[in-house]
C-alpha cells in the first residue's frame, strides 16, 4: 500500500485497493466460500415421512367420525383437542418433508460412485496429456516467436496467432467437429482418394477416440501456453546462446542447459493454464464427443446441478476438481522451482 501511495498518490492508491478488495471478495472468496458451504451439507428426511403423514390423517378422519357420533360435550371437547394435536404433528411433517432440517458432513464428498470416480480420474490423466501435447507443440512456435529476428517479423508470427481467435471459441471447436466428423473434411477426402465408402459406412470415427478432444483442446488453449513462454523467453539473453554455441555445445543441449531453465516460469504458467482449462472444459468434449467418447468430468458437474438439481453433490464435485487443480499448481510450482513472484514475473 505504501509503495502505491508513493507511485500514484493516496487517493488513487485507496481506490485501486478497494477495487482489488472488491475483485477479490466477489469474484473469488464469495463464490468460493459458497460453493464450499453448499458440498458440506445435504437434507435427508428421517424415516418414511410420507407414511407417518397418511397415519396421522387416517387417524384424524377416524376421530372426525367419533366426534360426529358422540353426544358429551367433553368427550367432543377431548375429541377436538385430539385431532387438534393430530393436525398440527401432520402439520410439522408435512414441513419436514418439503424442507428436511441440514445435516454436515463430509457425506457428499464420499457418496462418488465408482463410474464418476473414473471419470474423475480419467479427465484428469486427459487434462494432463493435453497439457503434455500442447507444451510439446507451443515450445518451438514460442522460441522462433520470442527469437525471431527482427521486430517486423516478430510482429507477424505474434499476429499469425492471434487472428484465428478472434472467431468465438464455440465456432472454433464446431470447425473442428466438421473437420472430423463421420462425414467430415478429412473422411472426405479419403473417400475421394478411394480409401473409404461413406455410402458403406467406413469412415473413420475420430469422434469416437480422445485424440479429437485433445485437439481440439491444444487448439483452443494454445495461446495460453504460448504466450507465457513466449514474455519469459523474450527476456533471454541471446548472447548467452552464442557463447553456448561458441563453446560447442549441441542445440539440444542449448535448449537443455540454456534456454529451459530461463523458461521456467513460463512454462509453469503455460501448463497450470492449460490444465486448468482443460480439466474444467465443457464445451469442447461435449462438442467433439457428443455422446460417443465417454463423459468429461465437467459434464457430470453439469448434470448433478442442472440435470439432477442436485446442488450439493454438484458442489462437491465441483470442490473436488478445485483441490487437484489446486495440487496441481503447487506442484508445477515446485518442480519447476519457481515461485509466485517468479510468476508474477
Amino acid at each position: 500500500m505504501g509503495s502505491l501511495a508513493r507511485a500514484y498518490g493516496r487517493p488513487l492508491a485507496a481506490v485501486i485497493a478497494g477495487i482489488t478488495l472488491v475483485w477479490i471478495l466477489v469474484l473469488i472468496l464469495v463464490p468460493l466460500g459458497a460453493m464450499l458451504e453448499q458440498s458440506l451439507w445435504w437434507r435427508d428426511a428421517k424415516g418414511d415421512v410420507s407414511l407417518q403423514i397418511d397415519r396421522l390423517y387416517n387417524e384424524i378422519s377416524t376421530l372426525q367420525l367419533d366426534r360426529a357420533g358422540a353426544a358429551d360435550p367433553a368427550r367432543q371437547a377431548q375429541l377436538d383437542a385430539a385431532m387438534a394435536q393430530k393436525q398440527a404433528e401432520a402439520t410439522a411433517l408435512e414441513a419436514q418433508e418439503k424442507n428436511p432440517p441440514k445435516t454436515y458432513g463430509l457425506d457428499n464428498f464420499t457418496r462418488m460412485s465408482g463410474l464418476h470416480l473414473y471419470i474423475f480420474v480419467r479427465t484428469i490423466l486427459y487434462a494432463l496429456m493435453v497439457t503434455g501435447l500442447a507444451l510439446i507443440v507451443c515450445y518451438p512456435v514460442a522460441y522462433v516467436v520470442a527469437l525471431a529476428s527482427g521486430p517486423r517479423k516478430a510482429i507477424i508470427l505474434t499476429v499469425a496467432l492471434i487472428v484465428p481467435y478472434a472467431i468465438n471459441e464455440l465456432l472454433r471447436v464446431y470447425a473442428w467437429l466438421m473437420i472430423l466428423d463421420y462425414r467430415g473434411v478429412i473422411n472426405g477426402v479419403l473417400a475421394w482418394l478411394g480409401f473409404i465408402n461413406l455410402d458403406a459406412r467406413e469412415w473413420i470415427p475420430f469422434l469416437e477416440n480422445p485424440s479429437a478432444v485433445f485437439l481440439a483442446m491444444i487448439y483452443t488453449y494454445v495461446l495460453f501456453m504460448v504466450f507465457p513462454m513466449v514474455n519469459t523467453l523474450e527476456t533471454l539473453d541471446r548472447n548467452q546462446i552464442e557463447a553456448a554455441r561458441d563453446l560447442g555445445a549441441s542445440t539440444l543441449r542449448i535448449h537443455r542447459r540454456v534456454i529451459i531453465p530461463h523458461a521456467k516460469p513460463g512454462i509453469a504458467v503455460g501448463c497450470i493454464m492449460t490444465f486448468m482449462l482443460s480439466a474444467g472444459s465443457y464445451s469442447v468434449p461435449a462438442i467433439m464427443t457428443r455422446g460417443q467418447g465417454g463423459d468429461w468430468f465437467s459434464q457430470l458437474v453439469y448434470r448433478q446441478f442442472y440435470e439432477s438439481n442436485n446442488w450439493n453433490m454438484g458442489s462437491a464435485y465441483a470442490v473436488s476438481l478445485l483441490v487437484v487443480c489446486t495440487a496441481f499448481i503447487l506442484l508445477m510450482m515446485r518442480l519447476f522451482g519457481v515461485g509466485l513472484r517468479d510468476i508474477a514475473k
